[in-house]
Protein backbone atom coordinates (compact mmCIF):
# COMPACT_ATOMS: atom_id res chain seq x y z
CA UNK A 1 0.00 0.00 0.00
CA UNK A 2 1.29 3.43 -0.96
CA UNK A 3 2.05 5.87 1.84
CA UNK A 4 2.28 9.63 1.57
CA UNK A 5 5.74 10.91 2.45
CA UNK A 6 5.89 14.55 3.57
CA UNK A 7 9.06 16.58 3.98
CA UNK A 8 8.33 19.08 6.70
CA UNK A 9 9.82 21.28 9.41
CA UNK A 10 8.29 21.99 12.81
CA UNK A 11 8.95 25.70 12.42
CA UNK A 12 7.39 26.05 8.95
CA UNK A 13 3.80 27.34 8.83
CA UNK A 14 3.43 26.22 5.22
CA UNK A 15 4.36 22.66 6.11
CA UNK A 16 1.95 22.81 9.03
CA UNK A 17 -0.86 23.54 6.56
CA UNK A 18 -0.27 20.28 4.73
CA UNK A 19 0.34 18.17 7.82
CA UNK A 20 -2.99 19.42 9.18
CA UNK A 21 -4.73 18.53 5.91
CA UNK A 22 -3.34 14.99 6.06
CA UNK A 23 -4.47 14.64 9.67
CA UNK A 24 -7.95 16.04 8.99
CA UNK A 25 -8.37 13.52 6.18
CA UNK A 26 -7.01 10.67 8.26
CA UNK A 27 -4.39 9.86 5.63
CA UNK A 28 -1.45 7.84 7.00
CA UNK A 29 1.87 9.51 6.24
CA UNK A 30 5.57 9.25 6.85
CA UNK A 31 7.06 12.46 8.22
CA UNK A 32 10.56 13.48 7.19
CA UNK A 33 11.77 16.38 9.33
CA UNK A 34 14.12 18.82 7.59
CA UNK A 35 16.43 21.18 9.44
CA UNK A 36 16.01 24.36 7.41
CA UNK A 37 19.29 25.73 8.77
CA UNK A 38 21.19 22.59 7.79
CA UNK A 39 19.42 20.97 4.86
CA UNK A 40 20.53 17.44 4.03
CA UNK A 41 22.62 16.75 0.98
CA UNK A 42 20.45 15.96 -2.01
CA UNK A 43 17.41 17.84 -0.68
CA UNK A 44 17.39 20.04 -3.80
CA UNK A 45 16.63 16.91 -5.82
CA UNK A 46 13.50 16.40 -3.72
CA UNK A 47 12.47 20.04 -3.39
CA UNK A 48 13.19 22.14 -6.49
CA UNK A 49 12.69 25.34 -4.46
CA UNK A 50 14.75 24.08 -1.54
CA UNK A 51 11.75 24.55 0.75
CA UNK A 52 9.20 22.51 2.68
CA UNK A 53 6.64 21.09 2.38
CA UNK A 54 7.07 18.55 -0.37
CA UNK A 55 5.06 15.35 -0.60
CA UNK A 56 5.71 12.16 -2.50
CA UNK A 57 2.97 9.66 -3.23
CA UNK A 58 3.73 6.91 -5.67
CA UNK A 59 5.19 8.56 -8.76
CA UNK A 60 3.82 11.97 -7.77
CA UNK A 61 6.00 14.65 -6.21
CA UNK A 62 4.19 17.88 -5.26
CA UNK A 63 5.42 21.06 -3.61
CA UNK A 64 3.91 24.39 -2.52
CA UNK A 65 1.46 23.96 0.38
CA UNK A 66 -1.68 25.34 -1.30
CA UNK A 67 -1.10 23.07 -4.31
CA UNK A 68 -0.36 20.11 -2.05
CA UNK A 69 -3.62 20.61 -0.17
CA UNK A 70 -5.63 20.75 -3.41
CA UNK A 71 -3.84 17.59 -4.55
CA UNK A 72 -4.75 15.85 -1.30
CA UNK A 73 -8.36 16.97 -1.74
CA UNK A 74 -8.46 15.29 -5.15
CA UNK A 75 -6.59 12.13 -4.17
CA UNK A 76 -8.39 11.64 -0.83
CA UNK A 77 -11.81 13.28 -1.28
CA UNK A 78 -13.27 12.17 2.05
CA UNK A 79 -13.84 13.97 4.26
CA UNK A 80 -14.09 16.94 1.90
CA UNK A 81 -12.09 20.04 2.78
CA UNK A 82 -13.57 22.20 0.05
CA UNK A 83 -17.27 22.95 -0.51
CA UNK A 84 -18.95 20.78 -3.12
CA UNK A 85 -20.72 23.70 -4.83
CA UNK A 86 -18.51 25.27 -7.55
CA UNK A 87 -19.37 28.82 -6.46
CA UNK A 88 -18.41 28.19 -2.85
CA UNK A 89 -15.27 26.32 -3.93
CA UNK A 90 -14.27 29.40 -5.87
CA UNK A 91 -14.88 31.59 -2.80
CA UNK A 92 -12.72 29.27 -0.70
CA UNK A 93 -9.91 29.53 -3.25
CA UNK A 94 -10.22 33.33 -3.26
CA UNK A 95 -9.66 33.37 0.51
CA UNK A 96 -6.69 31.01 0.23
CA UNK A 97 -5.26 33.39 -2.36
CA UNK A 98 -5.96 36.29 0.03
CA UNK A 99 -3.94 34.53 2.71
CA UNK A 100 -1.07 33.88 0.32
CA UNK A 101 -0.94 37.30 -1.35
CA UNK A 102 -2.21 39.71 1.32
CA UNK A 103 -2.16 38.39 4.89
CA UNK A 104 1.09 36.43 4.91
CA UNK A 105 3.24 39.03 3.10
CA UNK A 106 1.99 41.72 5.51
CA UNK A 107 2.81 39.47 8.47
CA UNK A 108 6.41 38.95 7.35
CA UNK A 109 6.99 42.50 6.18
CA UNK A 110 5.94 43.73 9.61
CA UNK A 111 8.04 41.08 11.34
CA UNK A 112 11.26 42.15 9.59
CA UNK A 113 10.55 45.92 9.62
CA UNK A 114 13.50 47.75 11.11
CA UNK A 115 12.34 51.36 11.31
CA UNK A 116 9.32 52.99 12.95
CA UNK A 117 7.80 54.33 9.73
CA UNK A 118 7.86 50.95 7.98
CA UNK A 119 6.58 49.21 11.11
CA UNK A 120 3.63 51.60 11.31
CA UNK A 121 2.87 51.11 7.61
CA UNK A 122 2.77 47.33 7.79
CA UNK A 123 1.03 47.25 11.17
CA UNK A 124 -1.77 49.28 9.58
CA UNK A 125 -1.84 46.98 6.56
CA UNK A 126 -2.05 43.86 8.71
CA UNK A 127 -4.83 45.37 10.84
CA UNK A 128 -6.74 46.21 7.65
CA UNK A 129 -6.47 42.58 6.56
CA UNK A 130 -7.72 41.33 9.94
CA UNK A 131 -10.75 43.61 9.73
CA UNK A 132 -11.42 42.55 6.14
CA UNK A 133 -11.37 38.92 7.26
CA UNK A 134 -13.76 39.77 10.10
CA UNK A 135 -16.32 41.66 7.98
CA UNK A 136 -16.02 40.12 4.52
CA UNK A 137 -15.12 36.63 5.64
CA UNK A 138 -16.72 35.54 8.87
CA UNK A 139 -19.61 37.99 8.98
CA UNK A 140 -20.77 36.97 5.50
CA UNK A 141 -19.73 33.33 5.13
CA UNK A 142 -19.68 31.47 8.43
CA UNK A 143 -23.22 32.05 9.71
CA UNK A 144 -23.39 30.65 13.23
CA UNK A 145 -20.62 28.14 12.56
CA UNK A 146 -17.22 28.35 14.20
CA UNK A 147 -15.23 27.95 10.98
CA UNK A 148 -14.50 30.15 7.99
CA UNK A 149 -17.43 28.95 5.90
CA UNK A 150 -19.77 27.59 8.54
CA UNK A 151 -20.07 24.41 10.54
CA UNK A 152 -17.38 22.43 8.71
CA UNK A 153 -13.67 23.11 8.68
CA UNK A 154 -12.12 23.50 5.23
CA UNK A 155 -8.86 24.39 3.50
CA UNK A 156 -9.32 28.10 4.18
CA UNK A 157 -9.13 27.45 7.92
CA UNK A 158 -6.01 25.33 7.47
CA UNK A 159 -4.43 27.87 5.14
CA UNK A 160 -4.77 30.75 7.61
CA UNK A 161 -4.35 29.13 11.03
CA UNK A 162 -0.54 28.69 11.19
CA UNK A 163 0.06 32.45 11.12
CA UNK A 164 -2.38 32.99 13.99
CA UNK A 165 -0.41 30.45 16.00
CA UNK A 166 2.64 32.65 15.32
CA UNK A 167 1.00 35.94 16.29
CA UNK A 168 2.56 35.80 19.79
CA UNK A 169 5.98 35.99 18.11
CA UNK A 170 4.88 38.99 16.06
CA UNK A 171 3.59 40.58 19.26
CA UNK A 172 6.89 39.83 20.98
CA UNK A 173 9.01 41.50 18.31
CA UNK A 174 6.69 44.24 17.04
CA UNK A 175 3.99 44.64 19.71
CA UNK A 176 1.19 43.84 17.26
CA UNK A 177 -1.64 41.35 17.75
CA UNK A 178 -5.19 40.66 16.68
CA UNK A 179 -7.51 43.67 17.23
CA UNK A 180 -9.63 43.10 20.35
CA UNK A 181 -12.87 43.88 18.51
CA UNK A 182 -12.39 41.17 15.86
CA UNK A 183 -14.61 38.86 17.88
CA UNK A 184 -15.44 36.35 15.14
CA UNK A 185 -11.77 35.89 14.35
CA UNK A 186 -10.99 35.43 18.03
CA UNK A 187 -13.74 32.79 18.40
CA UNK A 188 -12.48 31.01 15.29
CA UNK A 189 -8.93 31.05 16.64
CA UNK A 190 -10.12 29.40 19.87
CA UNK A 191 -12.18 26.82 17.95
CA UNK A 192 -9.18 25.93 15.81
CA UNK A 193 -7.05 25.28 18.87
CA UNK A 194 -9.44 22.47 19.84
CA UNK A 195 -8.88 20.55 16.59
CA UNK A 196 -6.83 17.37 16.89
CA UNK A 197 -4.89 18.37 13.78
CA UNK A 198 -3.85 21.61 15.45
CA UNK A 199 -2.93 19.94 18.72
CA UNK A 200 -0.81 17.40 16.84
CA UNK A 201 1.15 20.05 14.93
CA UNK A 202 1.13 23.12 17.19
CA UNK A 203 4.16 24.58 18.91
CA UNK A 204 4.27 26.93 21.88
CA UNK A 205 4.52 30.70 21.68
CA UNK A 206 8.02 30.42 23.16
CA UNK A 207 9.04 28.05 20.39
CA UNK A 208 7.95 30.49 17.69
CA UNK A 209 9.64 33.43 19.40
CA UNK A 210 12.90 31.48 19.45
CA UNK A 211 12.52 30.28 15.86
CA UNK A 212 12.12 33.81 14.55
CA UNK A 213 15.05 34.87 16.71
CA UNK A 214 17.17 32.34 14.81
CA UNK A 215 16.33 34.09 11.57
CA UNK A 216 17.08 37.50 13.05
CA UNK A 217 20.45 36.26 14.34
CA UNK A 218 21.24 34.46 11.10
CA UNK A 219 23.98 35.88 8.84
CA UNK A 220 21.40 35.46 6.08
CA UNK A 221 18.96 37.89 7.71
CA UNK A 222 19.72 40.63 5.19
CA UNK A 223 18.90 38.25 2.35
CA UNK A 224 15.73 37.18 4.15
CA UNK A 225 14.65 40.82 4.44
CA UNK A 226 15.20 41.35 0.72
CA UNK A 227 13.22 38.21 -0.09
CA UNK A 228 10.34 39.40 2.09
CA UNK A 229 10.35 42.80 0.40
CA UNK A 230 9.69 41.06 -2.90
CA UNK A 231 6.54 39.39 -1.58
Amino acid sequence: MLTVEIYSAQSCPYAQRSRMALLEKGVPFELVEIDLFNKPQGFAEISPYGKVPVIRYGDDRVWESAVINEYLEEMFPEPPLLPREPGLRAIARIWIDFANTKLIPAFYKLLVSQDAETQAEWAGELEKHFRFMETEGFAKLSGNGPYWMGESLNLVDLSVYPWFERLPALNHYQGIGLPVDCLRLRNWWMAMQLRDSVRATAQSAEFHVEQYAKYIRSPMFGAIVQEVKRL
